[in-house]
């Protein structure tokens, strides 16, 4: 596996200290002074890379010292595997602040001589799909507390933005600072109509209205909602197939849970109670043998999509038939 990596390495008196260490303990660190003689930032997902970067570079350093102790190399400019530049640049004494600060951007497969001799790692690794709406969820409490807001948001919200947005998380944040920054004064709740201004996404003309539609049966609501889908470009099937399908997924699971108490079918789909119902009402409508054979529509009409047995139907006609065997 490859690993883009961005390698930090601050010149202190101080023993090395071997560790793997999260996001926010690596800036906890930091902030308190506590400066590790090298830093190694790896991973696929740059938010968290960007992040802890921007601090060494821009809050270690002020201005005036960052002329002289801050020193940026990168990989395309060194020839070859040689990192001697890099080694000889934090050799040096710091001038200004007793900090010298060297980060060559360099792809490099350093892992196991980096550990063997000692440093703090953080690994960013790419969010999962599945983990996306909670950590939109934690990012907006969060948020919300640091600026002492007296403010709550839908528990909706985070499913549309993951789903509309992905995993990406700088697109996330971008998201989540739109809907602070362009809120009413006076807003008290951040839903979907703010989240449709402020972020372009249609509250009536979503995933998760066509899931509704779904669950309660609503022909006419499902047929509009996929021929929305299919006339424009921002609802990709093969996108919004994954989250429906994962819907019956999980209904199919919710049928033969034991306990189908809130927080038990909660914490078994991790999935917040907010949609527990949901579960519930579909599970009346679709019996565990129909769920079944809607997970097999699903993979029938991905294998379509994707050009299986299926020479010249447009995505319109593949949603309508899909609608008309899951709601039939």
């Amino acid at each position: 596996m490859q690993f883009l990596l961005y390698l930090c390495m601050i010149i202190v008196n101080g023993p090395i200290i071997n560790s793997m260490l999260a996001p926010d303990d690596i800036l906890n660190q930091l902030r308190s002074g506590n400066y590790p003689s090298v830093c190694l930032l790896a991973g696929e997902e740059p938010y968290y890379i960007d992040l802890v970067s921007d601090y060494i570079e821009h809050q270690i350093l002020d201005e005036a010292a960052q002329a002289f102790d801050l020193t940026v190399l990168y990989g395309r400019d060194l020839p070859g595997q040689d990192i001697s530049p890099a080694v000889s640049a934090a050799r040096g004494f710091a001038m200004m602040g007793g900090v010298k600060i060297v980060s060559p951007d360099k792809r490099l497969n350093l892992w196991k001589s980096f550990e063997k001799k000692g440093g703090v790692i953080m690994a960013s690794e790419k969010l999962r799909d599945y983990k996306v709406t909670a950590w939109i969820r934690d990012y907006l409490q969060q948020r919300i507390r640091q600026e002492g807001l007296d403010l709550r948001f839908q528990d909706r919200v985070p499913d549309q933005l993951a789903s509309y947005i992905g995993s990406d998380l700088s697109a996330i944040v971008s998201a989540v600072d739109k809907l602070l920054l362009g809120r009413p004064a006076d807003c008290k709740v951040i839903d979907m109509n703010l989240v449709e201004r402020n972020v372009g996404i249609s509250k009536d003309f979503n995933v998760f209205e066509l899931q509704d539609a779904l669950v309660k049966g609503d022909v006419v609501k499902a047929n509009r909602i996929t021929q929305y889908f299919a006339t424009g470009k921002d609802h990709p099937m093969i996108k919004e197939l994954g989250i429906l399908f994962s819907f019956f997924q999980n209904l199919m699971l919710y049928h033969y849970l034991p306990d189908k108490n809130e927080r038990a079918v909660a914490s078994a789909l991790k999935i917040s109670p907010y949609f527990v119902k949901d579960y519930a009402t579909a599970a009346r409508r679709y019996s565990a043998y129909k769920t079944l054979r809607i997970i097999g529509y699903f993979r029938d009409t991905d294998a379509r999509l994707k050009g299986l047995n299926n020479p010249s139907a447009k995505d319109e006609d593949l949603w309508k038939e899909l609608m008309y065997k899951i709601l039939h």
